[in-house]
């Protein structure tokens, strides 16, 4: 998957495309995830050394969790021209496309990139005639972005709210 995305200000289009995980990136990934937890970590007033502890528990717990639960899943680092910038991780199994996670580290966030990832994964989902699904703990920022990007909510799962994007029906 390859995409320019033009950035205002960029003296030209750059590169966004993907490539598989390798066990090598498991430093950069944590660096991912622990990006994703600093403005709730900030409100628990603990220690450099609790909080490394805390992540490193959190995120072992992620990974595993994440490949048996999603074990045909295809898990992806973001490059943006040939630098690491994130994760995604799509699971293509059974009739819906679910995006198990999308992360950017927070110096690539709010430039488009995240949308552009999405609306390719909706764009292959609207030509299987599939759903795409993800779920998003409730309250987070990100879940008015998916709504402008048109999924809604079908269902509440505890801590999380599923949501969908569906294709558009043709007539």
């Amino acid at each position: 998957m390859s995409q320019s995305d033009q950035h205002e200000g960029a003296p030209q289009a750059q590169t966004v495309s993907l490539r598989p995980e390798k066990p090598a990136d498991r430093d950069f990934l944590f660096e991912v995830y622990a990006s994703t937890r600093h403005e709730e970590l900030d409100l628990t007033g603990w220690d450099q050394n609790t909080r490394l502890a805390f992540l490193t528990q959190q995120f072992t717990a992620m990974c595993a969790g994440y490949r048996n639960m999603f074990p045909s899943a295809e898990f992806s680092i973001i490059l943006l021209e040939d630098d690491a910038i994130g994760r995604m991780v799509v699971d293509r199994a059974g009739a819906e496309i679910r995006v198990v996670d999308l992360a950017l580290l927070p110096a690539q966030r709010n430039k488009g990139m995240g949308t552009l990832l999405m609306q390719q994964v909706c764009a292959e989902a609207a030509a299987a005639g599939k759903p795409v699904r993800l779920c998003v703990l409730k309250q987070n920022q990100a879940i008015a972005w998916y709504e402008r990007l048109g999924f809604a909510k079908i269902r509440d799962v505890g801590l999380y709210d599923e949501m969908e994007w569906r294709p558009a029906r043709t007539p």
